[in-house]
């Protein structure tokens, strides 16, 4: 359920175990599977057994509001060779962010002044969420070797409000001058065909999601750092009038908001084929084809602004995006696998992949807005394949035919016979998987592996910025898995080397640019030990990961690695970002029997380090901080403020007995405030924002089988 703009947040419930395949996974997954992959691994029908349950949840987060869920699943046969398995479930997540009140105060000239306040919206709880849907599977049983499972899963969830505060407000205050709201939603049908041809396992998977999101959101933050400060005409402290005006030549509210929309889809088809287990070599071939597709628009509104100071065609409008996305991925993989004696084990696998990328359309403002370098109309193709602006256009120079329907013009593609066709970002390769295996008993195994992951290339929405390259990552890594009596005892030492690695950050007109960088080494060690003994139960799991790039990030791309040209943004040995460099967690729990069902408490505690917020040291910014001056360069992790480093804990008792079941639990018993990311809404932008992870949350499940 990926897709190429965001992670699916899927409601897990009726789960039979998720994996957690840590490391380069690209042989059997593809792409974009560098870290590793996860796998939710729902239940499956069963076949003549009719079943159910229903769980209920009740709960309240501190500083915030009540919150709960509704859940249920029910598994009846149909025919002796058929069963229905089906789940629903209702979630509603208490708000705990207070929209508190502020204003703001542009300067005309030295006289005069625009001033607003937020005195309407202020309002406590405000980031509320309501998630439901369900999911369908059907099992059929053809005959004894074959088996067909269509499955059909939907989910829609609502987010009201914003999930950060503002820094410089109290504990979990921002201040908003519009009401944010956001809706995704997905469905998606998949068939599984499962069988055998001979003694060799046949499995086709195939499935097709259609996603449309919808987010309406505030970005005064914006006009308070580009137009209140007059980024684009130099005049410190006055606001930039110029572009704020209705269809009478009257000065308006210049805050903008953003309403966008992104339509997900996706195809995809594989197939594998897998001689049988009990060989002592066994080979597992397949084939794989996805096609997804983005339908991108995002409205940068000013209300009453100017037909003539609007993007064409959208009243209003002072910026807008609207594209369309292709990816296509193809790819063949394989892997053998060979016992050369009952306790040594050699794997071995490949993937040949190709992938074709395309943009295609429009982001920018309209002709007037703000300056002749900027982003927008100014930069539509003609039908020479240059821009409206070249100077060496011949007067009157007509606009490349087969834009988007909606769009003023094309300004991120190309021009073939004087029509406009999409950018392109194409490519293909190989990554390998070798690993091999020593097993001196049924209670050790050891293991080597030396594998290979990668990323696509892409095109930028930026009509400015270059496309970026696809990246790959190496891995070579030792690891144990053992078991002594009653404990259990896993670790891996690795060394990773990423090539061009690319990341995001806001660039030019505050849109997002996708960059290659240098290379990065990333060495660590994981370990996870576990005990079991007389109702008892202790896991606890540590990492150290020392994760840095290798070689200069310039300020340009084009440049070579002493950044000669434009400057080091980022020196070689620089610590990646958003990544602890040590981790700890642990999971204690004890059961025992009392009266007719069992009882049990349980305590966790999770522990990371600090990281910083951003890989850059070296950015362009705007704003007061600054002095006398109205821009300069400022470190981003100076300025946001690094993730700091967090402690939380959780308590849990419950009671089971027959068919039944409770639960009273606390998470974050100390109400601690971990950040989970730090980040400024512009690319000049100085209003910290901080994600923090939900407060203290008390509450009590049920639940019953039948």
């Amino acid at each position: 359920v990926t897709t190429i703009g965001g992670t699916l947040d899927v409601h897990i419930y009726d789960i039979a175990r998720i994996e957690s395949l840590a490391g380069p996974q690209g042989t059997l997954y593809g792409a974009s599977s560098q870290a590793g992959t996860i796998r939710i691994i729902t239940n499956k029908p069963e076949l003549n057994v009719t079943s159910g349950r229903v769980d209920a949840e009740l709960n309240h987060t501190a500083h915030g509001e009540m919150g709960g869920s509704l859940e249920g699943m029910v598994n009846f046969p149909i025919a002796d060779n058929m069963a229905l398995r089906a789940i629903a479930f209702y979630r509603r997540d208490g708000g705990y962010i207070d929209n508190v009140f502020g204003e703001r105060t542009y300067p005309i000239d030295d006289e005069n002044a625009l001033t607003f306040d937020n005195a309407d919206l202020v309002e406590n709880n405000i980031n509320d969420t309501t998630v439901y849907g369900g999911r369908a599977a059907l099992k059929i049983d053809l005959n004894d070797n074959w088996t067909v499972t269509p499955t059909i899963m939907h989910q829609y969830l609502k987010t009201d409000g914003v999930y950060y505060m503002d820094e410089e407000q109290d504990d979990l205050d921002v201040v908003r001058f519009k009401k944010d709201r956001g809706r995704d939603e997905f469905t998606q049908a998949a068939l599984t065909i499962e069988g055998k041809v001979a003694n060799f396992d046949v499995t086709y998977a195939g499935a097709y999601m259609d996603r449309p999101t919808y987010g309406f959101s505030d970005y005064t933050d914006y006009t308070d750092a580009y137009d209140a400060y007059a980024v684009y005409y130099g005049y410190a402290g006055l606001l930039d009038y110029h572009n704020y005006t209705d269809n009478a030549g009257n000065l308006i509210d210049p805050r903008q908001f953003i309403q966008g929309e992104n339509h997900y889809k996706k195809m995809s088809h594989e197939v594998r084929v897998a001689s049988p287990a009990e060989n002592r070599f066994r080979v597992l071939l397949g084939a794989f084809y996805q096609r997804q597709t983005n339908d991108i628009y995002q409205d940068y509104m000013v209300q009453d602004l100017a037909d003539d100071l609007s993007v064409g065609g959208w009243p209003g409008t002072i910026w807008l995006t609207l594209q369309e996305r292709v990816d296509k991925d193809y790819a063949v993989f394989g892997e053998a696998t060979f016992d050369v004696t009952p306790q040594i084990t050699l794997i071995g696998g490949g993937r040949l992949f190709k992938y074709d990328n395309t943009l295609f359309g429009f982001a920018g403002f309209g002709t007037p807005n703000p300056g002749g370098f900027s982003s927008g109309e100014r930069r539509c193709l003609t039908v020479l394949g240059t821009e409206v602006r070249d100077p060496t256009n011949p007067p009157g120079t007509p606009l490349a035919s087969g834009s988007l329907d909606g769009t003023p013009c094309t300004n991120v593609g190309n021009v073939e016979d004087g029509e406009a066709v999409p950018r392109r970002s194409k490519g293909s390769g190989f990554i390998h998987r070798l690993s091999g295996q020593y097993k001196p008993n049924d209670d050790m195994m050891f293991y080597a592996t030396w594998s290979r992951g990668f990323r696509p290339g892409g095109i930028n929405r930026q009509p400015t910025a270059p496309a970026y390259e696809p990246d790959y990552l190496t891995n070579y890594e030792l690891g144990w898995k053992t078991t002594f009596g009653p404990f259990r005892w896993n670790g891996a030492i690795y060394s990773q080397l990423w090539k061009k690695f690319q990341f995001s950050f806001l660039g030019a007109n505050s849109l997002t640019v996708i960059q290659n960088g240098r290379d990065a080494k990333a060495r660590g060690i994981e370990t996870d030990i576990n005990y079991t003994g007389g109702g008892f139960t202790l896991n606890a799991a540590a990492a150290y990961t020392d994760a840095k790039t290798k070689g200069n990030i310039c300020d340009s791309i084009l440049d070579d690695e002493d950044c000669s040209d434009s400057g080091i943004v980022t020196p070689s040995g620089t610590r990646l970002p958003v990544t602890p460099k040590f981790k700890l967690a642990t999971t204690a729990r004890y059961a025992w029997p009392m009266g007719p069902g069992r009882a049990h408490v349980q305590g966790g505690v999770a522990y990371q380090s600090s990281a910083s917020s951003d890989v850059r040291q070296v950015s362009f910014a705007c704003g007061p901080f600054l002095g006398d001056a109205i821009c300069g360069t400022v470190n981003p992790n100076d300025m946001v403020g690094r993730i700091r480093s967090s402690t939380l804990v959780d308590l849990f008792t419950g009671y089971n007995w027959g068919n039944y079941s409770v639960e009273l639990f606390a998470k974050n018993v100390f109400d601690k405030r971990n950040d989970v990311s730090r980040f400024v809404v512009c690319s000049i932008c100085t209003q910290n924002k901080i994600v923090a992870g939900r407060p203290r949350t008390i509450g009590i499940r049920a639940g019953v089988k039948f």
